[in-house]
């Protein structure tokens, strides 16, 4: 696996253009960086300039931290009451979505309190508060303002609300911004009544594809994911926003050619015999497999590229091995670079290439890539 700095440079120059000089740009790194490398990423978004980090869980976040990263850091997953305690001895802020979330906050601290017996206590936390405009997923709806008002009034002191967010159901669909600009709507009533409670948070509703498509919604911090890494959120969104500025994918996976074997007309292929050769056949066995994160989904449909060409995958995908076609290539030998995703000359296969034969989408190819794998930044 293989990081480009120049493309992860050129990503992040583009959405610093793109949003106002006010507004924070927030590196989503969640999933490993979206298969790309948690530290590996984190650490050269974190030397360009990047504001904040969000990831999914506190084990990411004091990953991150270990690894001598600064930033402010927004857990945007659930967090476990067990560890709150982390939350704070690494000043990590984190989501609150629901009252049981409450509850537990003021339970851990009295718990806390008892145990601490003039030893050092839990500290105040930072919360951003997840209200649902409109996704039904995580967050307090607006028939909840008034009691979520009152419990933060009891809890003054113990918490700190220093962030407010939503997240966007539609807004990778350009062609339809009804549903988008209702869940704006909504959140800017929900602005109103923080302010109108005395309460001043970081407000942020976009990602990557609200990003570029509702100026309006940028408010005070962006959370830049998928785009970050060269990847667009969308075939709508690519097709609207491509003129206007440039993504340029960040990573690279090879493999190499371990085995290569001549075979005749006819010979079937790997498990089951699931494909025959329809010529007198020169194959070659890659050490890589679904156990990777190279899916059997591919199997008899998708092409990598050696020296610059595209090879059909033949058979199954094994768990540590696939088998690829490179009877038309010339030169090809044992310890040649095979490119499962990435550019090789002029020929690229793309993840969202790949993402249309496993009939998903390029964020599950991604992010479904085995973190043992190492990530070379380059």
């Amino acid at each position: 696996m293989e990081l480009d700095t120049k493309a992860i440079s050129q990503n992040y120059r583009t959405f610093r253009k793109l949003i106002p000089k006010k507004t924070a740009l927030m590196a989503v790194v969640k999933s490993n960086a979206y298969g790309h490398g948690l530290m590996e990423f984190s650490l050269e978004v974190e030397k360009l300039g990047v504001d904040w980090l969000g990831v999914d869980s506190v084990v990411e976040a004091t990953a991150l931290r270990r690894e001598g990263i600064k930033k402010p850091i927004l857990v945007l997953g659930y967090t476990l009451p067990n560890m709150f305690v982390q939350i704070v001895d690494h000043n990590i802020q984190m989501s609150v979505a629901t009252f049981e979330q409450l509850d537990a906050l003021r339970r851990v601290r009295q718990a806390h309190r008892k145990q601490a017996q003039g030893k050092r206590f839990l500290g105040v936390m930072s919360i951003h508060i997840k209200v649902d405009t409109g996704m039904h997923r995580q967050g307090f709806l607006m028939e909840d303002s008034e009691r979520l008002f009152k419990v933060l009034a009891k809890m003054r002191g113990q918490i700190n609300v220093a962030g407010l967010f939503t997240h966007f159901a539609a807004a990778k669909n350009p062609n339809g911004p009804d549903a988008t600009k209702k869940q704006i709507a909504e959140f800017n009533e929900w602005r109103k009544l923080f302010k109108e409670n005395g309460y001043d948070p970081i407000t942020h509703a976009s990602a990557t594809a609200g990003a570029l498509l509702y100026p309006e919604a940028h408010y005070d911090l962006v959370r830049i994911g998928i785009g970050m890494f060269g990847m667009w959120p969308s075939a709508e969104v690519r097709k609207y926003a491509e003129g206007k500025i440039k993504l340029v994918p960040v990573l690279s996976w090879k493999t190499i050619i371990s085995e290569i074997k001549e075979l005749p007309k006819g010979t079937s292929i790997g498990y089951d015999f699931t494909e025959k050769v329809s010529r007198d056949s020169k194959v070659a066995v890659c050490p890589v497999g679904y156990w990777h994160g190279y899916l059997r989904a591919f199997s008899g449909k998708a092409e990598t590229l050696v020296h610059g060409k595209r090879a059909k995958i033949i058979g199954r995908v094994s768990m540590g091995m696939i088998v690829i076609d490179v009877t038309n290539i010339k030169g090809v030998k044992v310890g040649d670079m095979v490119t499962l995703l990435g550019k090789d000359k002029k020929e690229t296969v793309a993840a969202d290439e790949l993402a249309k034969i496993a009939g998903t989408v390029h964020y599950e190819i991604v992010t479904g890539i085995n973190p043992r794998i190492k990530r070379v930044v380059k």
